[in-house]
């Protein structure tokens, strides 16, 4: 049964009480048609508990906006939802897609991922390309989707939100790549489920590498907001020649800071019994909060970016199949995914929404019984980089 406005309900109850399931929840297909954003296909969630969110088809089936009750939970920059086709995916020396960079949920890879590099391109046996460029996180975050479908299908008294759709990232003489999404939210429900499978469709051995850039903004990034993680050691920190000059430890959000520069920290993380990886941002101020689960099998790694500069106010949840040292580090280490024709790696991600401070209290309590974060705001990087083991 679906528990919605305080009760619990029947397919047969609710029909009953709606001439149609949209008076109130449901999955709609629209347009946006102006600016730099015309022509984006947004499907619009809205459960019925206060959770509605938006998902972008010609962007990755990325997630642009989240909020519950009114109260935003997802980060927007000064870009917009920029519409692919304006992106400049090779410009300004690889760093392109910052002018394409917002949203909730930003996907990067699916052969790259981290910061601009040349790679060799042997594998791809083409003698007039050598190698291959990637600029910053990839080129799959600004592919469109093919929707496959959406809809809402109830599964008894059970009625699930959905949407479903195949993005391919491919070039002659190099990647043919594929990402199955599938994205779910239950009728009443406060929580998001992202299954991904990538492919590879083509014929050619080909790296993979894939990282979600989940970025949470105001009013739930504000000064106090908390980083809960069960961190078993800081591995490395960007701003480790300058760790205390900002004042900026990775527990606690400070308010908004003109001139901040970024801070970017990976973490050794602990997983439960069942394998998985809870990681939340709380505001205890409103009472508010976000929770990403990720497979430690499948994202063996934890990125943790803090952009507080104001104007761009932003903390980055950054499951990850690889480590911050990059695309070439992970050939040297051995570490590269590699995928054959027909390989497939899948993942399952649930964001979940913490509305309460008994929510809040609930998963702070979850993530302290896994492991006991760093006290310390400023842990000193131990610099071991554990090994990936890629099957």
């Amino acid at each position: 049964m679906a528990e919605i406005y305080g009760r619990r309900e029947t397919a047969a109850t609710l029909a009953a009480r709606a001439g149609n399931l949209s008076q109130f929840a449901g999955v709609r297909l629209v347009t946006l048609a102006d600016g730099a954003e015309r022509g984006i296909r947004l499907l619009e969630f809205r459960t019925g508990s206060g959770l509605a969110f938006t998902v972008m088809v010609d962007r990755a089936l990325d997630i642009a906006e989240m909020a519950h009750n009114g109260r935003a939970i997802g980060w927007h920059s000064p870009t917009g939802l920029r519409h692919p086709g304006l992106h400049e995916a090779d410009g300004e020396g690889g760093l392109g897609w910052v002018r394409s960079f917002s949203g909730f949920l930003s996907t990067c890879g699916l052969d790259h991922i981290f910061g601009p590099v040349e790679v060799p391109a042997d594998s791809y046996n083409y003698p007039y390309r050598p190698s291959v460029k990637h600029g910053l996180h990839g080129r799959i975050g600004t592919c469109p989707a093919r929707l496959t479908g959406y809809g809402e299908r109830w599964e008894g008294d059970r009625c699930i939100l959905w949407a479903e759709g195949i993005v391919t990232q491919a070039a002659v003489f190099g990647e043919n790549l594929e990402l199955h999404r599938r994205i779910e939210a239950d009728l009443g429900g406060n929580e998001v489920r992202l299954s991904d499978r990538v492919v590879n469709a083509g014929f050619a051995r080909t790296p993979h590498m894939l990282l979600y850039h989940v970025d949470i903004g105001y009013p739930v990034i504000d000064e106090g907001a908390r980083y809960l993680a069960p961190i078993r050691d800081v591995i490395w920190a960007a701003h480790a020649a300058h760790y205390r000059a900002q004042g900026v430890g990775y527990h606690t959000c400070p308010a908004p800071i003109t001139g901040f520069r970024e801070q970017v920290w990976q973490h050794d993380m602990v997983a439960d019994a069942n394998g998985l990886v809870p990681v939340a941002v709380v505001n205890d101020r409103i009472g508010l909060g976000l929770q990403v689960e990720t497979r430690a099998a499948q994202f063996p790694c934890a990125v943790q970016w803090q952009n507080f500069q104001s104007g761009n106010y932003v903390m980055g949840i950054e499951p990850s199949t690889h480590h911050v040292l990059g695309n070439l580090a992970a050939r040297d280490r051995g570490e590269m995914i590699w995928l054959n024709h027909g390989d497939t790696r899948r993942y399952d991600t649930t964001f979940a929404v913490l509305p309460t401070p008994a929510a809040i209290a609930a998963a702070e309590a979850r993530i302290r019984a896994i492991s006991p974060q760093p006290a310390d705001a400023y842990p000193g990087p131990g610099g071991r980089f554990p090994k990936i083991h890629t099957p």
